[in-house]
């Protein structure tokens, strides 16, 4: 009795049982040279795993998706990616063209051979780096992409968690379009070349984010191919090539290029300044940081104030409520 009893328990503990994931949801589980990955059983028609057990995840979501049954947590309906466990030999790759969500929950990633994370999807991608968590990502010397974080599409960082990352090929953090960053802690501890490097526009709206050790910029931002657009209501579609801090704290020390630099111009709305102020640089027509002002003025490419700016035809210079914008006067 008491071996058949030990059999059953032996049995018990030789089996392991794959729990069900949340509806919408993908779950990775890094675990040294290999992951398991778990796919929602709603949306197993349009995720593809394409490795296997391999600790490099390979995830293509079907082009045809355009959305699946939203929750209450997940308003858009869009696939979310949770990502956990420890690899020193592995890295995470989606494709996708859908907005998608990436939940960080405690992961530590290094791929000696490439970036540590590559989400090769156009749209909207929100980073959520979850609470009381410490996230680590470090790349390898490989030039043959951008950032040891790359994203193809527009980033939102947010959340109460630590994402640490380290570049040793290039950007440390790269995004094809914009980066916003809202409460979460991004410490940036070496690259090659930009700690943080995005295009049409960076915003920081809080938290806190520390870069050190560059081999270029500690932030350049850059305005991607046209169109290139003025200021827009939220953000919305801009391409301006401007950083805004306008809450949070940002530390920029021991850079080799600028601490920060812009395709357009500097905006210091809010938060807090780390870093030497004169140490920037920008390519807009009037040079200098933007601070806000009352009210509105009207400049033309040469800086000179326009008395009567209703007269003055082509491209002018106008400051609004801490704004600057460049408008064409026909």
């Amino acid at each position: 009795m008491k071996k058949f009893f030990l059999s059953i328990v032996a049995l018990l503990l030789s089996t392991t049982t794959t729990l069900a994931v949340s509806n919408n949801t993908v779950e990775i589980i890094f675990n040294g040279t290999t992951a398991t990955v778990n796919i929602a059983e709603n949306i197993s028609s349009y995720v593809t795993l394409q490795s296997g057990t391999s600790s490099h995840v390979k995830l293509i979501q079907d082009a045809n998706f355009a959305g699946v049954d939203a929750t209450s947590n997940n308003t858009d309906g869009e696939i979310i990616y949770v990502l956990s466990g420890t690899s020193t030999d592995g890295s995470f790759y989606m494709e996708g063209s859908y907005k998608a969500t990436v939940n960080l929950n405690g992961l530590t990633l290094t791929n000696p051979n490439g970036p540590a994370m590559m989400l090769m999807d156009g749209k909207r991608i929100e980073v959520s780096i979850k609470s009381a968590t410490t996230n680590t990502l470090t790349d390898g010397a490989n030039e043959d992409y951008n950032g040891c974080f790359h994203c193809k599409g527009h980033t939102k960082f947010k959340g109460k968690g630590t994402l640490n990352v380290k570049s040793n090929s290039r950007h440390a953090i790269y995004s094809k379009e914009y980066i916003e960053i809202k409460n979460c802690t991004i410490n940036v501890t070496g690259a090659v070349k930009d700690g943080i490097h995005c295009k049409e526009y960076f915003m920081m709206e809080s938290g806190t984010v520390s870069i050190s050790g560059t081999g270029d910029d500690g932030i350049q931002v850059e305005q991607s191919s046209d169109p290139v657009t003025n200021q827009t209501t939220e953000h919305e579609d801009e391409n301006t090539g401007n950083f805004y801090l306008d809450g949070g704290t940002l530390s920029i020390q021991n850079v080799t290029g600028k601490a920060v630099k812009a395709d357009g111009a500097i905006y210091y709305n809010g938060g807090t300044k780390n870093f030497d102020t004169s140490n920037t640089e920008i390519s807009a027509d009037i040079q200098g940081v933007r601070t806000p002002i009352a009210q509105s003025s009207v400049y033309d490419l040469l800086g000179r104030r326009l008395t009567d700016a209703s007269k003055t035809k082509g491209i002018v210079i106008v400051k609004s409520n801490g704004k600057v914008v460049k408008v064409v006067r026909r």
